[in-house]
């Protein structure tokens, strides 16, 4: 199995080049115009990115983060979002990485298999860095009009991180 899994991609390179061969494309210009779109796209997204990697700096190092976990911890218990689950709930929404620091915290000081584990497992896989996605997004088609996608997209995440610590507690 790992054998014709390895060889998938070399074929599919070939395909597609025997493809473009067939079609009398000019590969190289095709490559290097995709390269330029690429290059342009980079350029239109970084300061979107930029913005985004101070923000969750700024939020990690200024102890917001902690301050929102105390302030919705009331609201998390009656739920049944788990406290300890709280900063990686805050943070997946913002920080990929962010988040999966988190993350590792969590599965070092509770195991995989504890119930917390679990919980923030299932909310690492059922929710995403929302804010990231929607800038990138954003950014790359310059669409306008986030008034209604921010908010839904949240309750997405908060849907998943609600429904994630349900199926755990009763799994």
């Amino acid at each position: 199995m790992n054998n014709i899994a390895s060889l998938f991609l070399p074929v599919f390179i070939v395909l597609v080049l025997s493809w473009a061969l067939f079609k009398k494309v000019n590969i190289f210009s095709a490559f290097t115009k995709g390269g330029a779109k690429g290059l342009s796209c980079m350029v239109s997204i970084a300061p979107s990115l930029i913005a985004l990697v101070v923000a969750i700096e700024l939020l990690s190092a200024s102890g917001v983060l902690g301050a929102f976990s105390s302030f919705f911890a009331p609201l998390c218990k009656l739920v049944g979002i788990p406290k300890e689950i709280l900063p990686l709930s805050l943070m997946r929404s913002v920080s990929g990485s962010g988040s999966m620091a988190i993350f590792r915290d969590i599965l070092d000081v509770h195991t995989p298999d504890s119930y917390i584990g679990r919980v923030a497992s299932v909310i690492m896989g059922s929710t995403e860095t929302t804010f990231y996605t929607l800038s990138v997004y954003f950014a790359a088609t310059r669409a306008r009009g986030l008034r209604y996608c921010v908010p839904c997209a949240l309750l997405g995440d908060l849907t998943g991180s609600i429904v994630g610590s349900f199926i755990c507690r009763y799994i």
